[in-house]
């Protein structure tokens, strides 16, 4: 898993001013890609990450990147998909495409999350105030994904960078999520 490809997909908004920057840590707006929940029988997963561009990871709590794609591991037989927000279009009628004849659930979720970056040395550290996760590049390391909560949100983190996660939720917790973080960062800038 490489994060300079990650990092290719996932990019601050650049019409959004950062939610935070300190010279530990930032936080700032991810601009909208297109999100696609993925299920299927295992007999599908290859004819999937064919249709896509990239394979779908079979191992728990992983991801597998390409230019422009990302597919991580949302459980055994679930995946969210990740590609350029004008791509919606070709990458769902390549998978309904390839998929014909089998069994298999393809639901547009772009519109139900939103992506923050929260990147810098202190990036583990800040997630740490709501997140019982050791982030340590041991157990947690780049290309890691995993589903949890945030104080009370559920939330998806994924480590894109030794010190780049990409934190996401729904769009009606982003407010909630976004504001703990920052307010949590004051104690580093009061340090």
């Amino acid at each position: 898993m490489s994060d300079v490809l990650a990092n290719d997909l996932i990019t601050p908004d650049a019409g959004a001013d950062p939610l935070l920057s300190l010279g530990d840590v930032s936080i700032l707006k991810a601009a909208p890609v297109t999100r696609l929940s993925f299920r299927a029988r295992p007999a599908g997963v290859v004819d999937a990450g064919s249709a896509f561009g990239v394979s779908l990871p079979t191992k728990a709590l992983t991801c597998e990147v390409a230019p422009k794609r990302a597919a991580l591991w949302m459980g055994p037989d679930e995946w969210t998909l990740i590609a350029p927000e004008e791509d919606l279009g070709d990458v769902f009628g390549a998978l309904e495409t390839k998929l014909k004849d089998q069994p298999h659930a393809l639901v547009d979720i772009s519109e139900r999350s939103e992506a923050i970056i929260v990147s810098g040395e202190k990036a583990a550290w800040l997630l740490n105030t709501g997140i019982f996760i050791d982030f340590s590049l041991d157990a947690f390391p780049v290309g890691t994904v995993s589903r949890t909560i945030f104080h009370k949100s559920p939330v998806m983190i994924w480590r894109t960078g030794p010190d780049t996660f990409i934190v996401e939720a729904w769009v009606s917790f982003m407010d909630y999520v976004a504001g703990l973080l920052v307010q949590s960062a004051g104690e580093l800038d009061a340090a």
